[in-house]
């Protein structure tokens, strides 16, 4: 586990930009915590930083939005309304997972349609006002890859 203490947006956006930059087809980025604690702050820089500078809105109605960012697409989840994890079938999550970068808020809401290969990162409120603490749970696909970046500055 890794934890990271961000003073503000711009600490989030670089995080963000850092772990896209090693960022695969099928690859999971699981982004947990409460509501406001940065979850869609760091999507949109993650996604922006993938080259794609479209508008980046929240999915929370929509509950996916699939951006065009360069070979691979990138499929950013908002599954706080979904009711069974199997709901999230309809939303071509299984596409996701094996060809695009799946980006996806709330995902204890997948329960065990969950892959295990998956980065996750825990966001929480931090001291100050706009700062934000990250837990980093890599598991064993990203370990490697975030020893190449600088994820702890």
């Amino acid at each position: 586990m890794i934890v990271v203490d961000l003073p503000n947006e711009t600490a989030t956006a670089a995080l963000a930009a850092r772990i896209a930059a090693v960022a695969a087809p099928a690859d999971i980025v699981a982004l947990k915590g409460d509501l406001g604690t940065g979850k869609t702050a760091f999507a949109r820089a993650f996604i922006r930083a993938s080259g794609n500078q479209d508008e980046v809105p929240s999915p929370t109605f929509t509950l996916v939005q699939v951006y065009d960012a360069g070979p691979t697409a990138i499929w950013h989840f908002d599954l706080y309304r979904i009711r069974a994890p199997e709901e999230a079938w309809e939303l071509g999550i299984e596409d996701a997972f094996t060809t695009g970068i799946s980006l996806i808020e709330w995902p204890e809401r997948l329960g065990p349609l969950l892959p295990e290969r998956r980065l996750e990162l825990g966001f929480a409120f931090g001291g100050e006002p706009g700062a934000r603490r990250i837990a980093i749970d890599p598991g064993k696909e990203w370990e490697a890859r975030l020893a190449m970046i600088a994820v702890d500055a």
